[in-house]
């Protein structure tokens, strides 16, 4: 099979791959439908991480089941499929506890920018739907890998309530599946950070009700303004930035509550600061399969339309170049097709 192989910030390559094999009885072998680039994957790419030796990239994948090991009896061969970005067994003291994310056997998918990818701990990791989904769902049903069940756990995590107000800091694709998140869950008025113009039409479209294109502490004092000078309930913050996190916390009023979910990258929380602020913090890898059934069904009943966060769409072949558009903000978010 082919696939994407990053070997050096920059440099992404569709190189040709051992294929996938069962190497556990609770492994699965999936064909990919859809993939994607993620925002995460730019860090890399961009020289914010190490790379290392050349290897695989990829995270979010939806596929059709080619071969399941001996263990594996929730899903059989021709099913489709949507599993999170973390695998779980969906059994353990920690999955029961709804941090699925943080399974005892956890394994964070690496290779699934490919043409078939092994899904470790498949048994409670793949959720099948009822059939084989119309080819307009399937950009929506991908995001539910990752980034909308990051967006919604970034909205649960800050408690995000029928008539609150929340903050969303970050325009990529997490901070706009954000927007839905907080919608859903109720927030009466929901405030978007982006300064680029398409990302803030879509904010608009999927929820938000108020823009603020300022940064830092004129950004800080905007929402500040906008909230009668309290702040916001819940904030979520989907970037993972020092300056992202300090917006997120400072513009939080005292007893409201930040879900953070951007991975982070030199950011240091004041713990003076934070224990004066009665502000409450919680985030981490987003516990996807707690939410993928929930968000299956809205995908499938019309109810959320995330799929609207890809923007470029390129064969899997051109993989390079989704990176490349991603990196210089041409696109939010990248669908690739084998």
């Amino acid at each position: 099979m082919r696939g994407a192989v990053i070997h050096a910030p920059g440099d992404v390559r569709f190189e040709e791959l051992d294929d996938p094999r069962i190497v556990q009885p609770t492994d699965a072998i999936i064909r990919t439908v859809v993939t994607c680039v993620c925002g995460s994957d730019l860090w890399p790419y961009r020289g914010a991480e190490p790379v290392g030796e050349p290897h695989p990239m990829g995270h979010e994948y939806v596929g059709v089941v080619e071969e399941v090991g001996a263990e594996v009896t929730s899903v059989r061969p021709g099913q489709f499929v949507i599993g999170s970005f973390a695998t779980s067994d969906n059994t353990c003291e920690n999955c029961r506890n709804g941090y699925q994310s943080n399974c005892v056997r956890r394994e964070f998918m690496s290779t699934c920018q490919a043409e078939y990818v092994r899904i470790p701990n498949a048994q409670g990791t793949l959720v099948a739907t009822p059939e084989h989904p119309a080819e307009e769902l399937l950009p929506s049903l991908l995001t539910l890998s990752d980034v909308m069940g990051t967006g919604w756990y970034a909205a649960r995590a800050a408690e995000v309530r029928p008539g609150s107000t929340a903050l969303v800091v970050g325009d990529g694709a997490v901070g706009l599946c954000g927007v839905i998140a907080a919608r859903e869950l109720g927030a009466e008025r929901i405030i978007a950070m982006s300064r680029h113009e398409p990302r803030q039409k879509l904010a608009l479209e999927f929820g938000a009700t108020d823009l603020v294109t300022e940064r830092g502490d004129e950004g800080i004092a905007r929402v500040k303004e906008l909230t009668r000078g309290v702040g916001v309930d819940s904030a979520l913050e989907c970037v993972g930035t020092p300056e992202a996190m300090r917006q997120a916390v400072r513009a939080t009023r005292p007893g409201g509550n930040v879900g953070f979910v951007g991975v982070p990258h030199d950011v240091t929380i004041d713990g003076q600061e934070l224990f004066f602020s009665h502000v409450g913090l919680r985030g981490g890898p987003a516990p996807v399969r707690d939410y993928l059934p929930d968000l299956i069904q809205r995908v499938l009943d019309g109810r959320i339309d995330p799929g609207k966060v890809f923007d470029f769409t390129l064969p899997l072949d051109q993989v390079a170049e989704g990176y490349k558009a991603m990196d210089e903000r041409r696109a939010i978010k990248t669908l690739l097709r084998p």
